[in-house]
């Protein structure tokens, strides 16, 4: 079973609000066991347009990161950011097919 990802892309708008969000989405992060992969850190925007902060989270299987959003704990945590920032985030499977050679 493929992997699972959140992809989102984040302003802040609150940082003491967005803070009060991070603490709490640990709670719901170690449960389904993701991992980051990208939380923050410098960028290049190649096309289009960005976000200031780009955050990517591993989940073992899709499933999980579907089940991670929609959790009790993740919902908690989910309300101190909406008073704090603007959000874009996909849930989306991994690839598991062959690669380029």
């Amino acid at each position: 079973m493929s992997k699972g990802y959140w992809i989102a892309h984040v302003e802040v708008t609150n940082a003491e609000e967005y803070e009060k969000y991070r603490a709490a989405n640990a709670e719901a992060f170690a449960k389904y066991g993701a991992k980051f992969l990208v939380r923050g850190g410098p960028f290049e925007v190649a096309e289009g347009g960005a976000k200031a902060r780009n955050i990517v989270i591993e989940f073992p299987t899709y499933q999980q990161a579907l089940d991670c959003f929609h959790s009790p704990e993740y919902s908690r945590a989910r309300a101190f950011r909406k008073n704090a920032a603007y959000s874009d985030l996909i849930i989306i499977g991994g690839y598991d097919g062959p690669q380029p050679s």
